[in-house]
């Protein structure tokens, strides 16, 4: 069977043609992590014709991954990920080269490896592993596709996307997020849970974005973060704002970063559902005396609003909880993620009506200006 046979039904794609396809033949793209997001990307890369992918993963197969990790089956359970991976992507396509990585990426690896690739697909769950994904790809000018799911939620974005020479700074994502999240903020889907389709959705959709900026064809999520609600049946977009002040990522910020992998989750606070509520609401809702608007973002955050009643950053909110008033409470954040978990917090202490702006202010800012 020829490769045109094989990618017949894509070349025929207006737009695509040969062109397209041996620009996926001659790419290099390195996957981080094989779980519920690495698998259908990895799949659907390769379903594709990417000429070279790494794989990189140091964990073994177990049965609490079979369902959201379809790449394995019962037999692969207590082999290596890499190990199942490469052997039966090798099946699948076998004109694809597999560059197999079985241990985890650190400080002393990241580089290193990323240098070789065009881009890096993150299909991690931790966040020490995001922020070092993305530090390196700023050195090594490289982008990355990002995904993350919650629950019944999913969230894809591409950061450090451009061209030489370039003209402005790119967007990475510590203009977004400048740090990690504190302890107890965010939980892993071991704790929180996931339901199986939601890391099949996004991962698919970031194999799709590694497609069209390997391509050429399309507008990538670049600057922009596509979020995937399953219960709701609807997804939206929000244009992504730079933070005034995040750090500037340099040679010796990697070398001082702090890459330990913890978190201490409160479980309990996570089985609290949140109402969240969209900017028009939040409008309308703000100006009720008995509505108290809380903002959890760090205190250098930008950018500076007059609408909040006060602000507790959400590495402060702990030890602030009993200090809210009796009132229902609208948290706002950056991105509407922080606010969710916030109110988890609240609420697992306190019996307050409590509401979370949905795409934070973020959101609320695109809404404004439209």
């Amino acid at each position: 069977m020829s490769n045109n046979e094989r990618y017949s039904r894509q070349m025929i794609l207006p737009g695509f043609g040969l062109a397209a396809q041996e620009k996926l033949r001659a790419a290099k793209v390195l996957l981080v992590g094989l779980g519920g997001l690495g698998c259908p990307a990895l799949q659907y890369l390769v379903g594709a014709g990417v000429g070279s992918i790494g794989i990189m993963d140091a964990d073994k197969v177990s049965i609490s991954n079979l369902h959201r990790q379809l790449l394995y089956s019962e037999t692969d359970i207590g082999q290596l990920k890499t190990t199942v991976a490469a052997k039966k992507i090798s099946e699948q396509n076998a004109a694809i080269s597999i560059e197999i990585y079985a241990y985890a990426i650190n400080k002393q690896n990241a580089l290193q490896i990323i240098k070789d690739y065009d881009l890096v697909i993150d299909g991690t769950d931790n966040f020490s592993a995001k922020y070092l994904i993305n530090d390196a790809c700023v050195l090594l000018n490289k982008p990355w596709i990002y995904g993350a799911v919650y629950r019944y939620e999913g969230h894809v974005s591409v950061f450090n996307l451009g061209s030489l020479p370039l003209t402005q700074p790119l967007i990475n994502y510590r203009d977004i997020f400048p740090q990690k999240p504190y302890n107890g903020e965010i939980a892993s889907c071991e704790a929180a849970g996931v339901l199986g389709v939601i890391p099949g959705i996004i991962g698919t959709m970031q194999a799709a974005e590694a497609i069209k900026i390997i391509t050429g064809i399309g507008k990538p999520l670049y600057g922009r973060m596509f979020n995937y609600n399953l219960l709701e049946g609807n997804s939206y977009e929000i244009e992504m704002v730079k933070i005034k002040d995040a750090p500037t990522i340099d040679q010796a910020f990697f070398n001082t970063m702090n890459t330990d992998i913890s978190a201490v989750v409160d479980c309990d606070a996570l089985d609290i559902d949140i109402e969240e509520i969209d900017t028009a609401s939040f409008i309308q809702l703000r100006t009720n005396p008995n509505v108290f608007v809380l903002d959890v973002r760090e205190r250098h955050e930008y950018p500076a609003i007059d609408f909040s009643h006060a602000q507790i950053p959400m590495s402060e909110l702990r030890q602030a909880i009993f200090d809210l008033p009796e009132k229902e409470l609208c948290i706002i954040c950056h991105q509407g993620i922080r606010s969710i978990y916030a109110g988890q917090l609240i609420r697992a202490k306190r019996n307050l009506k409590v509401y979370s702006l949905k795409g934070g202010l973020t959101a609320y800012f695109n809404k404004v200006k439209a």
